[in-house]
């Protein structure tokens, strides 16, 4: 008996290992969800919004390396999925979209729920398509999926309603050859690049996630140049831990030592990272880039040798071409700043820091209330946190927070929506993390605006029963939009958020509700919620006034925020 168009796309995703298929049940869907019903080792997970369908795919993507799979119903289903699959796209990581569509016969006349997906998904897919007819299956399919995972991307496979349930003709297994060669540059560009090198006298390095296969070999480039190494936020995962040579991030999230690496260097080599903020590169030195990606070299930063290429087979091919630094007073310099540093920021994470002198300075400017530091939670949070627990982050505060006092050892995991920056994606990027690793510790950094937005899916956390630990820094703002506008010497508006008590909305939901307003029992409590069985939330109210001093900070940003804390003030004399 010949297999249905539905079956045939569920058997090929069980072939390919996908265990997991997000979305929301209906209409095209119906003859799809019935196969996977029937399907073993295919499990439907059925969210309560289907962004969050796509972001939970697009980390079980990241997090495997392999098939991410989402679907949406006609028309709405499959709008609502845009997001969550253009984090996928920026986060460049295979994720095969399913959309519905009205029947065959009623394409084009404007019919209910009628969209256009071939036009909706044309900027965020690297492949889409229609299935008019059975026999188009399984090569429709095969392409689909062969150009998310050769190009790292988004495939949409649309199915009218009318087509799911309609048998082939030709029925045929599906094949996915799908093997990725390993390049390297020729001879001349490596030897090019090698005396760049050599010339200079002090290396830094900008190391980014495309360099995570490579954790060796760019570390004997460190140590060979006695360089220091810059860590992008995706670069955390993989050689944050057990690195005498990083000294962290840089950007407004970043420190004082990663912005000194950069700024005093004659050489800077660019290690699979496309760091989006040019402002903070350095403006007077050779900058050697090495990427899988060709497009981009280049790009953020005039290079004087780009190197198109794997990381870790062209760094091997480099290494016995460099001579061994001389001098380490570059590197040294550096580690010491970086560690005068996280020596500060570790006196503002203690819970007792408003008791002590400075800190009763500090308090008296930004804490008048004595509300829980954000730093203190992110800290108590790392120190409870298991070896290999998977960390997502919200956009926002929270990250700056995860960055700044969570660390990536050991097989730590770090998801995050870095590339697109949107809100929302921590709790649904946690939900698909934790059914890729049901017996792993998976921890969300949300911020409240990022929460609420989707509070939905908590629903989806606890009818699954998924033990993920949510942790919500709630400072009752759009955190970061107001250091946004303070910083413009603007008065803070439309940031502050009616927050309900989420720990109470979490109970009511059937999960652990955790409520936190004393500093004194922030460590007890967190203890609390790591300790509790199956999915807990806890709600943390965090000072709102907090700063997150960037690494290089301008006197115009300085300038701008006390302008801004001088209207505040007078408005609320006024108010």
């Amino acid at each position: 008996m010949a297999r249905t168009v539905a079956q045939v796309i569920v058997d090929a995703l069980q072939e390919l290992g996908v265990r997991h298929v997000f979305g929301v049940v209906g209409d095209a869907l119906n003859p799809l969800t019935d196969a996977i019903r029937t399907t073993d080792g295919v499990a439907w997970v059925g969210c309560r919004h289907e962004e969050a369908a796509a972001f939970a795919a697009g980390a079980q993507s990241q997090l495997s390396g392999r098939l991410g799979v989402c679907m949406g119903t006609v028309g709405p289903g499959s709008v609502h999925l845009l997001n969550g699959l253009y984090d996928a796209a920026k986060s460049r990581t295979p994720v095969l979209a399913i959309a519905g569509q009205v029947p065959l016969a009623e394409l084009g006349s404007d019919y209910f729920q009628e969209v256009d997906n071939d036009l909706l998904f044309r900027d965020v897919a690297v492949y889409r398509n229609t299935v008019t007819s059975p026999d188009q299956m399984p090569r429709m399919l095969e392409a689909a999926v062969r150009a998310a995972i050769s190009e790292g991307g988004v495939a949409v496979l649309t199915v009218p309603g009318d087509l799911g349930d309609q048998e082939l003709t030709d029925d045929r297994p599906a094949r996915f050859p799908c093997t990725r060669p390993v390049t390297r540059p020729d001879e001349p560009g490596i030897r090019e690049a090698a005396e760049i090198v050599n010339a200079g006298s002090k290396a830094t390095l900008l190391v980014g996630r495309g360099a995570r296969d490579a954790r060796e070999e760019v570390l004997a480039l460190a140590e060979r140049l006695a360089a220091p190494m810059v860590l992008t936020l995706k670069a955390k995962e993989g050689f944050e831990g057990e690195n005498p040579y990083q000294v962290g991030q840089t950007g407004l999230i970043g420190n004082p030592a990663a912005a000194y690496a950069l700024d005093t260097c004659d050489t800077l080599i660019m290690l699979g990272t496309d760091f989006p903020y040019r402002d903070w590169y350095p403006t007077d030195c050779k900058v050697v880039q090495i990427d899988l990606q060709e497009s981009n070299l280049g790009r953020r930063i005039p290079v004087d040798a780009g190197l198109a290429g794997d990381v870790g087979a062209t760094l091997r091919a480099l290494l016995p071409h460099l001579d061994a630094a001389k001098d380490r007073s570059h590197l040294e310099s550096t580690r010491e700043r970086f560690d005068s540093w996280r020596a500060s920021q570790q006196r503002l994470a203690d819970p007792g820091h408003d008791r002590h002198l400075l800190g009763r300075l500090r308090s008296a400017l930004d804490n008048r209330s004595h509300e829980i530091r954000p730093e203190a939670l992110a800290a108590a949070v790392d120190a409870c946190a298991s070896a290999d627990a998977i960390f997502t982050s919200d956009t926002g505060m929270a990250t700056v927070w995860l960055s700044r006092f969570v660390t990536m050892h050991g097989q730590r995991r770090l998801l995050g929506s870095f590339n697109l920056g949107s809100m929302a994606n921590a709790m649904p990027q946690a939900l698909g993390a934790q059914l890729w690793a049901p017996d792993r510790q998976v921890v969300a950094f949300c911020g409240d605006g990022g929460l609420s937005m989707l509070l939905g899916d908590l629903m989806t956390i606890r009818t699954y029963q998924l033990p993920v630990k949510l942790v919500v820094f709630d400072n009752r703002r759009l955190g970061m939009v107001k250091l946004e506008q303070e910083q413009a010497g603007l008065t803070e508006f439309g940031t502050e958020l009616d927050n309900p008590d989420f720990a109470a909305v979490a109970t009511a939901l059937g999960l652990t509700g955790i409520r936190v307003t004393d500093p004194a029992e922030l460590q007890d409590s967190v203890r609390r919620a790591f300790d509790t069985p199956g999915p807990v939330l806890l709600d943390v109210l965090t000072n709102p006034q907090e700063l997150a001093v960037p690494g290089k900070p301008t006197v115009q940003q300085g300038w701008g925020f006390a302008i801004a804390k001088v209207k505040e003030m007078l408005q609320s004399n006024e108010d």
